[in-house]
């Protein structure tokens, strides 16, 4: 594990974006996996900020969104597709059929996570996955709990989850309380692993998901483990380690 120590958010998204932006002019048609999550925003306005300027092209990279309500339309505001259109995809050249999503309105989402799980195994793979960090310790959607060798799967979100996502909408019963996932196994299968963290609100969770035991109790846990994963985090976030 290697960590990147930032002074404010602004530099730890500059970092996160720079890691990315290195794998595509390296190999243009990476694999990206993304997150979405306030911590993310910051990265992608740079990388469309790099792009603009003539500095960098997706062109070529293939995306994959990491996780989805379950049973809110793609067109909902509030939806994971919908917010990476917003943050980054509508906003840079990577042509739309380069764009995978999970499908929260699928009728069986058994086959909605095999589906998934095929085109990550036809695609090799995330070449890197850009990760926020829950409070709980969750990644993607992967909850405390969830086994270390799930595939993609449907979980049922934490109260910590739900009360997290409840500023996102109008009233906290239209939180959704079910979502769909890339499983840790897909995750940890990434070539790389970029774990973003800003805020002394985090501290805690950073310090017990990467400097105490691995437990599925603290899902972010088993990235120690990985063999090429960078925690990009600021001075504030990182102040308990």
């Amino acid at each position: 594990m290697r960590v990147l120590r930032t002074e404010d958010y602004q530099s730890m998204s500059e970092q996160a974006a720079a890691l990315i932006a290195a794998q595509v002019i390296t190999r243009p048609d990476s694999v990206l996996g993304l997150a979405t999550g306030a911590t993310a925003v910051g990265a992608y306005w740079k990388l469309c900020e790099w792009q603009r300027s003539g500095r960098l092209s997706l062109s070529q990279v293939r995306t994959v969104n990491t996780d989805e309500y379950l049973n809110l339309p793609a067109s909902h505001e509030q939806s994971h597709k919908r917010f990476m259109e917003n943050y980054l995809l509508d906003k840079v050249n990577i042509p739309r059929e380069n764009q995978a999503a999970l499908d929260g309105m699928a009728r069986n989402i058994q086959e909605e996570c095999r589906r998934y799980d095929r085109l990550l195994a036809e695609l090799g793979g995330m070449d890197i996955v850009l990760l926020g960090l829950g409070r709980n310790g969750h990644i993607a959607f992967n909850e405390p709990g969830s086994a270390f060798l799930l595939p993609t799967h449907p979980v049922d979100l934490s109260e910590s989850t739900i009360h997290a996502n409840t500023r996102l909408f109008t009233s906290r019963d239209l939180v959704p309380r079910r979502a769909i996932t890339v499983g840790i196994a897909g995750l940890m299968a990434a070539k790389r692993v970029v774990v973003a963290v800003s805020g002394a609100e985090k501290a805690d969770t950073v310090a017990r998901a990467f400097a105490g035991p691995v437990t599925p109790e603290v899902p972010a846990s088993i990235l120690q483990l990985h063999p090429d994963m960078v925690l990009v985090a600021d001075k504030a976030a990182l102040s308990c380690m």
